[in-house]
């Protein structure tokens, strides 16, 4: 079986952040003997729209890059047409646009900005959700919001993640670390107020940088895996979420989540077994769970321990890749059929 992997963001050089659980996938399905060839943005011109703040992000803050967008499509277009595949699988909706003009069948994966984008242009969204011979979603969340946009045929396969062989070692005194974007939906600015006098550990950047005190900015995955094995509790705020990547992480690092309630988090953190919940945009809720975990050594324990362990049985790469494997081949026997 060949697959082509059609996605707006891929790693562009080792330890580049972009994209990489679209390249953490591939390689699993690579290694199960799969030919994958990957048309991202290194294979067409994409005029600055890529990477940085993503592509909505990117067109928010330089809205005269939508000049560029007819440009980016139609080079994307011609490299899918391009390839030699039995199935294409488009990340996102915009690469879902791409796929349905490739001349191939094609699965179409789902993430959070879709959803935003599909509210923006129903229409659209619907064509190609509907054009899909799958829509694989990472959450429950994720997949109502396709079946609700008309998706017909809906598949839930989270994001997979590698537990570390050890359990790290806290630092002393204990920290509270984010790992992601620094954007308003992540509710990174509730966490600057939850976690005030706290030692807060921020890897990240975005737009909100210059409101985010200490902020170290961009962490090589490297450098990011050991900010989590000696984190006392790891922090995911977001006002809405197509999954949670740092949530899993922390979880096969053995670390105790707070978490809000909403999208693939919910899927993730069972509040009072693997970490605590809070509502969304409340500060308050979120320092007392902080609170809570940094005075109780042994809850941090038993909670990263049971957060680790749902970490392997549900969210292995070997479940994932297995599970995405078994989506190609019901695509390519529908359209066999």
């Amino acid at each position: 079986m060949r697959i082509a992997v059609l996605t707006t963001s891929y790693p562009r050089y080792p330890g580049d952040a972009a994209g990489r659980f679209v390249a953490d996938a591939v390689e699993r399905v690579r290694r199960r003997g799969v030919d994958v060839e990957v048309i991202g943005p290194e294979q067409f011109r994409h005029y600055g729209i890529a990477y940085g703040h993503g592509v909505l992000g990117n067109l928010r803050r330089r809205p005269w890059l939508g000049l560029f967008v007819p440009g980016l499509l139609l080079g994307f277009v011609k490299a899918a047409r391009r390839v030699d595949a039995d199935l294409v699988h488009a990340h996102w909706l915009p690469a879902g646009w791409v796929a349905a003009r490739s001349g191939k069948p094609y699965v179409l994966q789902v993430w959070g900005t879709d959803v935003e984008l599909a509210r923006r242009a129903p229409a659209l969204a619907r064509s190609i959700l509907q054009g899909a011979r799958l829509v694989i979603a990472a959450s429950n969340e994720l997949a109502d919001s396709a079946r609700a946009l008309g998706a017909e045929e809906v598949r839930l396969i989270p994001s997979g993640g590698d537990l570390p062989a050890q359990v790290g070692v806290e630092a002393v005194p204990p920290e509270v670390l984010y790992a992601g974007r620094l954007s308003a939906e992540k509710g990174v600015l509730e966490l600057v107020e939850a976690a005030d006098g706290l030692n807060l550990v921020i890897a990240g950047d975005g737009p909100l940088r210059a409101r985010v005190p200490g902020a170290q900015g961009f962490v090589p995955h490297d450098e990011l895996q050991r900010l989590y094995a000696r984190a006392a509790v790891v922090a995911c705020p977001s006002r809405r979420e197509g999954f949670g990547v740092a949530c899993l992480e922390a979880m096969a690092h053995g670390r105790p989540v707070v978490a809000t309630a909403v999208g693939g988090l919910r899927d993730l953190v069972v509040d009072g077994e693997t970490g605590l919940v809070v509502p969304p945009r409340d500060p308050g809720a979120l320092r007392s769970a902080l609170e809570r975990l940094l005075a109780d050594r042994e809850l941090r324990r038993r909670l990263g321990a049971a957060g680790r362990e749902r970490a392997l049985e549900r969210f292995s790469w070997a479940s994932v890749t297995d599970a995405t494997l078994a989506a190609y081949a019901e695509a390519v026997g529908t359209m066999e059929s």
